[in-house]
């Protein structure tokens, strides 16, 4: 039975009415029109896809970068009790078909993927079965080579509309400048796209930028000053802490938070700053992408940003309730000379990306003409073992990412995996002799079907609850386990990873595309 947009908000989301502009996206996605969303950050994006996904036969199929934020809005979704899944970069091949199939027989509404996904074997094959009614893509400046975040595999989102010829698509961005908003059009191969664009501007939202001799002082003084939720953005790790653990001592209540630290512990602070436990958030930008806190009070900046489109996304955290919020932007003459030589280093010459392409290779042991495999990547020990700058480094491997040659994932999670590599009457006689050991080979045979024929993920914290054990029994015993060759067991990972798009080559033969590459120089100085 078809329910009205509005229906859909209030009983899902529970909100009265649509913010302005949501509701004519949403009528326009309904007509089957190709549409465009421009939005700033803080507008609800989301809201723009999902509703028109829930009134609409089938599922919708999300693309997006970034997997920190996919996983975010599947939890979300689920919370509402909506059936919803993910595909990212790092899954094995067992779950990404298990996740395909509980999407194609089970009443899911939402499967999110990431974009270099598209063109796998496997998704083709479970494309036709998908039974797609909307692709809404997410972050859509990324398809052009204009943009400050070009990222090639969304040049694959074309092929997926040959294959989807008759399926409406829905392209969304919090920034694009009318030469990227023609060209997203154009990439996305959009039939006369409704085009839509929102007010950026934010009156609740005060900026200002304030020149500093003491960062620190300015900030303790300005939260002195201003009561509420903080965020402080920094550009590095090592600073967060540090302003953090300032903090503290100073008597305020801050935690940080970057992409190094492990799941769980992103999490558990993530939590306590949500629920206001903590005062303020230091952080890099990996803290933000899908944050719906509307009560933030201040966005202060410890450092400079690489770009105002950057700047504009982690500003706009402030004040998403509509009340009076400030964003305050702390500088000094050194920050200012850094940033201004910063293309030096975002656009490193052709030959340093050769270097760094060659010391990848050789650090991964890749052979050549090696194509489509995962490599986990330490990229610490990869900067000391080569005694790269480590911003240097990256802006290499981001380029060599636009060129699609490889791409970096800098965290992807890896569950644990068992695989019961003994014989079963070896295991019975163990089990008799090591009576403490027994109830967890049980609990993981039980759990976990075809544990005896292949490598399977498995989640100690499911075994410790199943067990009333602790996680460290848990992993003591698993370690025990594998010392003994009756499992292999492999630690879950938290870690980066490398995959090869094209085929390894020789270093001399790495080219780039001299003429784009300088346009986006001049860009971004």
């Amino acid at each position: 039975m078809y329910r009205s947009p509005h229906e859909i908000l209030k009983s899902y989301w529970n909100y009265e009415s649509f913010r302005p502009m949501q509701e004519d996206i949403v009528l326009s996605v309904l007509s089957g029109k190709d549409t465009l969303a421009l939005m700033p950050t803080g507008g609800g994006k989301s809201i723009c896809f999902q509703v028109p996904g829930m009134i609409k036969e089938g599922l919708c199929l999300v693309v997006s970068p970034l997997i920190a934020l996919m996983k975010d809005q599947v939890q979300q979704l689920r919370n509402k009790g909506i059936t919803s899944f993910a595909v990212y970069s790092g899954m094995t091949r067992k779950e990404v078909i298990s996740t395909f199939k509980l999407a194609m027989t089970g009443n899911c509404k939402f499967l999110y993927v990431s974009p270099e996904r598209l063109e796998t074997e496997l998704f083709k094959e479970f494309l036709p079965a998908l039974h797609v009614n909307l692709i809404a893509v997410d972050e859509a400046h990324c398809i052009s080579q204009w943009g400050y975040d070009f990222r090639p595999s969304y040049l694959r989102i074309a092929a997926l509309r040959e294959e989807l010829p008759s399926v409406p698509l829905l392209a969304l961005t919090a920034s694009a400048t009318r030469e990227i908003r023609e060209d997203i059009c154009f990439r996305l191969k959009m039939v006369e796209p409704v085009i839509f664009t929102q007010s950026f501007l934010r009156p609740n939202l005060s900026f200002s930028v304030l020149k500093s001799a003491s960062i620190f002082n300015s900030i303790t003084g300005i939260l002195r000053r201003q009561e509420g939720s903080t965020i402080i953005y920094c550009r590095n790790r090592r600073r967060t802490k540090e302003i953090s653990d300032l903090l503290n001592m100073h008597g305020i209540p801050a935690d940080y938070y970057h992409a190094g630290l492990e799941t769980e512990q992103r999490n558990a602070r993530h939590d306590r700053w949500m629920k206001n436990a903590v005062r303020v958030m230091v952080c890099t930008n990996a803290f933000g992408m899908g944050i719906d806190k509307p009560d933030v009070r201040l966005v202060l900046h410890a450092d400079l940003p690489d770009c105002l489109e950057s700047y504009y996304q982690e500003a706009g955290r402030a004040g998403r309730d509509g009340k009076k919020a400030f964003a305050i932007l702390l500088y000094n003459d050194q920050m200012q000379d850094d940033l201004e030589g910063q293309y030096k280093i975002q656009y490193p010459p052709l030959e340093y990306i050769r270097e760094v392409y060659q010391a990848v290779v050789n650090y991964l042991q890749v052979p050549l003409g090696t194509v489509n495999v995962y490599y986990s990547f330490d990229f610490n020990d990869f900067l000391k073992r080569f005694s790269f700058d480590s911003k240097k480094a990256h802006a290499a491997m981001q380029v060599l990412g636009q060129e699609d040659m490889l791409t970096l994932n800098e965290t992807v999670f890896k569950p644990a995996t068992v695989y019961f590599i003994s014989g079963k009457d070896v295991l019975y006689a163990f089990e008799n002799e090591n009576p403490s050991l027994e109830p967890l080979i049980k609990v993981m045979l039980r759990t976990y079907s075809g544990i005896y024929d292949q490598p399977v993920s498995i989640h100690e914290n499911q075994l410790a609850f199943l067990l009333k054990w602790s996680q460290e029994q848990v992993l003591k015993g698993l370690y025990e386990l594998h010392r003994f060759q009756l499992i292999e067991y492999i630690p879950r990972k938290e870690e980066p990873q490398i995959y090869f798009n094209q085929p390894r080559r020789k270093a001399a033969d790495v080219q780039i595309d001299l003429k784009a590459y300088q346009f986006r120089k001049e860009q971004f100085i």
